[in-house]
């Protein structure tokens, strides 16, 4: 209520009462006043009661919520299902105009308000986790794939002739399909095995943009967040390879934003060289539902270039799950969240090679990797090549999700290019093994029983390989018998 209607109902009740429930609401006013004044993420987080005030004061502000609204158009925000109305808090008319995904909406204030807002609160956090320079992002209701597409279809009208994009190799179907959908060439750079870990290959990305011609090259195409023994990309060299050639640079950023190495390696990059974008998920660094990514830069005006090639309007389901999430953690409550997530990285890492010493195993030596372990699985691919294979089977049917078992040798076509090795981002790894991360919002408890289910996996395996060898040899035993007697 305003203060005339807090005025009229002292008529009714104790005028006392009515000045302290006038007081209440203040304070949740003084809440939204501040979100509005800053567009910061607050550093302390908001109780659900100020959230969901502040969504249906936006939400009023659109005109499929106006009393007396007569809708004749198409598109009127119409919703025969209560339920999903609620479910999205009636903000029923997406985000953006047909010609740009940023801009403002006549019939939806309120919409149009949460989208500036929530890409205002993302840039801020951006910012926080370490990539300071930073100068514009914006949500997209598409997931990582799609939209490193909507950066590659943007530069397309940059560089006409452009035919390639140079991607130093990275075994994540999606990433490569982003290339293959905007209709360019992915041009493969093998990765160079450095002790455990596969490091970027930059003589050969410089070599092969001599051999092609940089006009023909559309962009770099590198990766920070990626699974052990891959490491992130040499980010500070290939940005300074796309100055000197004048390449455009889009960073694959997936969840690299809950790591301040990753941040810190994007940060450096602009810093020394080019990096045009880089693209992350809202749902592994903000953990909200799958279907939605942040595109940010150093130069706003590309940016919005970019929010300019998305087609037509857009959900805000994205926008509103992330708004509403950064609002209830609030910048502290981020930085909380990053700070528990690098101190389980260590005690998964300690766990990890202490049961890998008890198994006779190894954990790879991968420091370059701020979120991604990986252990070797020599003894079970040495017994018996199906067992690799099976300990996957196992752990998935122990319910434990995430984790990855990636045999030897392994051959996939994607989009008619085969990988050789596929999994595990090089064509002959040394070994079999199997990848663990600590992610943002795990907890010791998720380490804990992880460890113990891949201890009893790893002991049950053994116990089938030496029964099989058993056999094996007992098989082999009796054909010689049977052999000399003949």
């Amino acid at each position: 209520m305003n203060a005339d209607n807090f005025t009229v109902s002292e008529r009714l009740v104790t005028a006392a009462y009515v000045r302290q429930g006038a007081q209440g609401r203040r304070s949740h006013e003084l809440c939204l006043r501040a979100l509005l004044e800053q567009g910061k993420c607050p550093e302390d987080g908001w109780d659900e009661s100020t959230i969901e005030l502040f969504l249906h004061e936006l939400a009023i502000m659109d005109s499929n919520n106006f009393l007396g609204n007569c809708g004749v158009g198409e598109r009127e925000g119409r919703v025969v299902s209560g339920l999903v109305a609620r479910r999205h808090y009636r903000l029923i008319h997406g985000i953006g105009r047909s010609g740009d995904i940023s801009a403002v909406q006549p019939k939806a204030a309120g919409s149009s308000l949460l989208n500036k807002l929530t890409n205002s609160l993302v840039l801020d956090i951006i910012k926080l986790a370490g990539v300071r320079t930073v100068t514009s992002c914006f949500v997209v209701p598409m997931a990582t794939g799609m939209s490193l597409t909507l950066c590659f279809l943007t530069l397309r009208h940059k560089r006409p002739k452009a035919k390639y994009i140079i991607w130093p190799r990275i075994d994540q179907k999606s990433c490569f399909k982003s290339m293959i959908t905007a209709g360019f060439e992915p041009v493969v750079i093998e990765n160079v095995l450095e002790g455990d870990e596969l490091r970027t290959d930059i003589e050969a990305v410089e070599a092969k943009i001599k051999a092609l011609g940089a006009e023909n090259i559309l962009c770099v195409h590198s990766t920070t967040s990626c699974f052990a023994p891959r490491v992130p990309d040499r980010l500070e060299e290939l940005a300074v390879i796309c100055a000197n050639y004048d390449i455009p640079h889009i960073v694959n950023n997936a969840y690299g934003v809950q790591s301040s190495k990753c941040m810190h390696l994007i940060q450096q990059g602009a810093r020394v060289g080019r990096i045009d974008a880089f693209v992350q998920s809202l749902d592994k660094n903000f953990m909200v539902p799958v279907g939605g990514a942040i595109i940010a830069g150093f130069n706003e005006s590309f940016i919005q270039e970019i929010s300019k090639m998305y087609p037509g309007r857009a959900s805000a389901t994205p926008s509103l799950d992330v708004l509403i999430t950064l609002l209830s953690l609030g910048a502290s409550g981020y930085k909380q969240l990053l700070k528990e997530r690098k101190e389980m990285f260590s005690y998964l890492s300690s766990e990890l090679k202490k049961l890998a010493d008890n198994h006779n195993e190894r954990l790879l030596d991968t420091p370059h990797n701020p979120i991604s372990l990986a252990m070797s699985l020599k003894n079970l691919d040495e017994n018996n090549d199906a067992a690799v294979t099976q300990l996957g089977s196992m752990l998935f049917t122990r319910q434990v999700s995430g984790a990855r078992v990636v045999p030897c040798g392994s051959v996939q076509t994607v989009n008619n290019y085969t990988f050789k090795g596929f999994m595990s981002h090089a064509n002959d790894y040394p070994c079999a093994y199997l990848n663990a991360a600590s992610a943002i919002g795990i907890k010791k408890q998720d380490v804990d029983v992880f460890l113990k289910r891949l201890d009893k996996c790893l002991k049950t395996s053994r116990k089938e390989g030496k029964k099989e060898n058993t056999v094996n040899e007992t098989s082999n035993s009796d054909t010689g018998t049977e052999q000399l007697e003949e």
